[in-house]
């Protein structure tokens, strides 16, 4: 499996204040794009898997609703997020 537990924390470690802070902003983007990257890797190399297509299109929508949260609640995180992540606006 491409996303483990362990996986999963040390994303929650790195971008959220805690290992146990699994639902702020900053971690649940790190995971998003992390996602984001996998399914982009797998529709390289399927390009008719539409079911995937679908579920990437839904997820960018997700970190993309995340990322103009956390615009209108502090910038600073924001521009912090998308430098760390190589997000392009």
């Amino acid at each position: 499996m491409y996303l483990d537990s362990e996986k999963k924390k040390e994303l929650f470690e790195k971008y959220g204040k805690s290992a146990t802070n699994t639902g702020s902003p900053e971690s649940q983007i790190a995971l998003f794009t992390y996602r984001i990257s996998h399914l982009t890797e797998h529709l390289k190399k399927n390009h008719k898997d539409f079911a995937t297509e679908r579920a990437l299109k839904m997820l960018v929508g997700k970190r993309r609703r995340l990322l103009d949260y956390l615009i209108k609640v502090d910038i600073e995180r924001y521009r912090a997020i998308i430098r760390e992540l190589n997000i392009r606006k």
